[in-house]
């Protein structure tokens, strides 16, 4: 396939790496995209700095940093999860140098500490995170990512995360993961989805129902948390001209949950994105 000239950065979510975008990432580069998928400060194969301010505003800079230095001026970005409140705040940082927005199950489309979730200290997220297994990991992915089932090519990511979080590098995988806990709880950008000034897709597994720090607010405030069918139209409502692509049985993952349908829908919508926009025919002079 020849290049089509364009380029994609994806930005992954908090129980993710880059390496999870694996389908998309094939899909994309098939289609003639460049593929930039970087792992964020904290994440994965990146630095863990013990004492660094995460924000982020913080990730969306050193986003930017890196596209600018690679020489790409307007790319597509593409936020999974906790990549998609990443994405947003990009795109309302860099409005000029955002070619469109592509938001796949974003968490963030509402603010959990309004609806009840207390905030907790560092020391309490960290203290949680040291007690993550890849027993912990599937049964909350069973539960909250896709609605009680499971595959089996669904544990190679599972253990991917689990991984981290063991040998001599668990410690500081924990406390990075807690630091971030912390930025998405208190940094909402739910708030700011009117102000975006970019072509905007929201491809979103109905299923989901993702809340961050469900288990600490009351019973009846957690069981209106994480409703995505109520909250994805919600939001594309707010946002000047989004597009929404519902996926009504599939949940927090669609690119992991059904490959060739997410990455089909993904493909026609950036094709459409792509699309010149027709002049509009000169008026007829006036006799």
């Amino acid at each position: 396939m020849n290049a089509n000239g364009r380029t994609v950065v994806l930005l992954h979510g908090k129980n993710f790496c880059g390496a999870t975008w694996e389908s998309v990432i094939a899909a994309l580069s098939g289609a003639g995209y460049r593929v930039i998928v970087p792992d964020q400060v904290g994440f994965c194969r990146s630095a863990k700095p013990r004492a660094y301010q995460y924000g982020l505003h913080q990730l969306a800079a050193n986003t930017h940093a890196m596209l600018a230095k690679l020489g790409v001026e307007k790319p597509i970005v593409i936020g999974h999860s906790m990549g998609g409140m990443l994405g947003i705040r990009y795109a309302l940082m860099y409005p000029e140098s955002t070619g469109a927005l592509v938001l796949v199950n974003p968490i963030g489309l509402e603010d959990w500490k309004a609806k009840g979730v207390p905030l907790v200290t560092i020391d309490q997220l960290y203290a949680g995170e040291k007690k993550t297994t890849a027993e912990t990991i599937k049964s909350y992915q069973r539960a909250v990512y896709y609605s009680g089932n499971w595959k089996p090519e669904y544990d190679r990511w599972v253990d991917m995360l689990a991984s981290m979080y063991s040998g001599d590098g668990g410690d500081i995988v924990a406390w990075s993961q807690a630091l971030t806990s912390d930025m998405i709880l208190s940094q909402p950008v739910i708030y700011e989805v009117d102000q975006l000034k970019v072509p905007t897709v929201l491809l979103i597994g109905l299923k989901d129902t993702t809340a961050i720090g469900r288990n600490r607010a009351s019973p009846e405030a957690a069981r209106a948390l994480g409703n995505y069918a109520t909250l994805a139209p919600e939001v594309a409502g707010r946002i000047p001209g989004a597009k929404l692509l519902a996926f009504p049985e599939l949940g927090h993952s669609p690119q992991i949950e059904d490959p060739t349908r997410f990455n089909a829908a993904l493909l026609k919508s950036l094709a459409e994105i792509a699309k010149p926009q027709t002049a509009p025919s000169p008026a007829a002079p006036q006799k």
